[in-house]
């Protein structure tokens, strides 16, 4: 499952690279993707412009949901392009979770620090 972008975000991008990185993993594992399950709810600025990891912790703090409980009980391995505080995987893995995942992996493709 790729992290979501907001659609507002994705209107201005065209894009959401961590649905292209989990649908190629996906296809070469043979994995099914979620892409619609988990939303972000709320328009926040990008983690990349945030001063702190206490902002960047902040500012992803309950944005993410899940449309419905498809997950419940699942394995679920949440892909983004990169993670530096490991806010916007932990707020999404909290979604998850209070949707009924059994358990949340994240997978990103670097790592900033």
């Amino acid at each position: 499952m790729p992290v979501p972008l907001h659609r507002k975000r994705l209107r201005e991008r065209g894009y959401n690279q961590s649905s292209l990185l989990a649908k190629e993993l996906g296809r070469l594992a043979h994995l099914p993707v979620e892409d619609d399950c988990l939303i972000r709810e709320q328009h926040a600025p990008p983690q990349a412009r945030t001063s702190s990891v206490e902002e960047r912790w902040r500012n992803v703090a309950g944005v993410f949901t899940c449309r419905d409980e498809r997950l419940r009980d699942k394995q679920v391995l949440l892909i983004d392009d990169v993670s530096t505080s490991g806010a916007t995987l932990d707020s999404c893995a909290a979604a998850l979770k209070a949707a009924g995942a059994a358990s949340v992996w994240g997978l990103v493709l670097t790592r900033e620090i």
